[in-house]
């Protein structure tokens, strides 16, 4: 009966939703137009480029990389100071958003990982981008870019420990039940440097082919970003003798399979993504039709994507809705001028949308305000989307609207690492108590760092 007595009240509910379902409002109507509009914007701009090599790097993580190297450097009962330093700084590295780091994090945590320094990866892939901090400092100000340099950092290492004790019981059987399965696992016959060469060709082609456009037309970002599609097919090279020399692959095999994207590029050199995607494509061929351990690869990488894709896909669709897209003007369901109001310097904005009038704003409101904005700044960067870079211009629209600075950092410190579309797929990976506990220390200390930043800087 309990049962029956779910669908019943499951079912009541979607009729309820439908019968009430406000589709002549225009607001409604073009939240419905801006969810697919930031869906075929996220299919076109991070599938491909993004999302396909992180998949095929997950999957190699967990065939090339062996479940005791990943135990002893980041296992339950790995040194504590080498598993965190190296989480925590590897957003200098992967310039990636926060749907690109998932397949990575779920390589490394289904290898053995332990879940302090696994969600300590989660939260520093994104969080601690080079390019995006130096942005930061240039648009925003040094100091905002520095409260987000020295945030981010701090904060992986913190909510990585947290999420240990938290789980620490949890944590000590994951690492008995190690030591049984793990046992006399060794290294694989393969030298270590052939295998870190391979990754770091991965790595190579993730990171260049995803370089974004600086805002200034000058310097070394922007010099890296012109030269950005060369250093792509430099690093692919590399992976190819990779594949040829340590996996065994066919030379001809290879070469073949790099023609298409090779007679793309000629052809077609102001669309370099169509040679991307044939050479993607070249190489899902190989790995179905080389060794058992490149179809075990190809396997593993299909895994990761039709466990976390169909995830990803529902959230942003579900962002675009609530919030728009971040080109948008105002036209998600959630109009932009709450948003503004919510997280200014002074409630009266908020006091003059409700009752028409700001003249009299409670002391009691004023007293919290600072509180409210930061942690409201902080749940709304946490839902947003934020493709890499695109955080900054979006945040000098709010602060020019009259955003604080605190709010500005919570967001910061939220935005990037978190969003509806990661938050699905992070509870598949972990389970929904693990994963509303690591929402809730990520918005938890974006709100005290936004009030602490306040403070400083006041």
């Amino acid at each position: 009966m309990k049962k029956e007595g779910k669908i019943l009240a499951g079912l009541l509910a979607a009729f309820l939703a439908l019968y009430f379902l406000p589709i002549e409002g225009a607001r409604f109507q073009g939240a419905v137009i801006e969810a697919f509009i930031l869906a075929k914007w996220y299919a076109r701009e991070h599938v491909l480029l993004c999302l396909v090599p992180a998949f095929f790097i997950a999957g190699a993580i967990g065939v090339f990389v062996s479940q005791s190297a990943v135990m002893k450097y980041f296992g339950p009962k790995a040194s504590k100071w080498l598993s965190y330093s190296v989480a925590s700084v590897s957003g200098t590295i992967l310039a990636v958003c926060s749907c690109t780091v998932l397949p990575l994090f779920g390589g490394i945590y289904l290898r053995g990982a332990g879940l302090g320094p696994a969600t300590a990866f989660l939260y520093s892939g994104p969080a601690i981008n080079v390019l995006a901090i130096v942005l930061t400092a240039r648009v925003l100000g040094w100091q905002l870019g520095l409260g987000r340099a020295v945030g981010a950092i701090v904060f992986s290492i913190v909510i990585g420990l947290l999420m240990h004790l938290i789980f620490m019981k949890e944590e000590r059987a994951k690492a008995a039940n190690a030591q049984e399965i793990y046992l006399g696992d060794d290294d694989g016959n393969r030298p270590l440097w052939q295998v870190a060469l391979y990754f770091f060709s991965m790595v190579g082609i993730l990171v260049f082919a995803n370089w974004g456009r600086p805002m200034e037309a000058s310097g070394l970002w922007y010099d890296i970003f012109q030269a950005k599609w060369l250093l792509t097919a430099g690093f692919a090279t590399l992976f190819g003798l990779c594949l040829w020399r340590f996996f065994s692959v066919r030379l001809a095999w290879l070469v073949a399979a790099a023609l298409p994207a090779l007679a793309l590029a000629l052809m077609l050199p102001q669309y370099p993504v169509a040679s991307f995607t044939a050479g993607a494509v070249g190489l899902a061929i190989l790995t179905s039709l080389g060794s058992a351990e490149l179809k075990d690869w190809r396997d593993q990488t299909w895994g990761f994507t039709k466990q976390i894709l169909p995830l990803l896909f529902m959230g942003v669709l579900a962002a675009g809705f609530f919030l728009g897209s971040p080109e948008s003007d105002d036209a998600g369901i959630i109009p932009n001028l709450w948003i503004q109001a919510l997280v200014g310097d002074s409630p009266a904005t908020v006091v003059a949308l409700l009752r028409g009038d700001a003249a009299s704003v409670p002391a009691w409101l004023v007293s919290v305000w600072p509180v409210w904005t930061n942690f409201f700044a902080s749940i709304t960067g946490a839902l947003m989307y934020f493709a890499t870079l695109t955080e900054v211009p979006i945040l000098r629209g709010l602060l020019d609207s009259g955003m604080g600075q605190g709010p500005a950092l919570a967001l910061l410190l939220a935005g990037p690492a978190l969003s509806l579309p990661n938050m699905l797929v992070i509870n598949s990976i972990l389970g929904p108590k693990k994963t509303a506990t690591f929402i809730g220390l990520v918005v938890l200390m974006a709100t005290l760092s936004g009030l602490i930043f306040a403070a400083l800087v006041s």
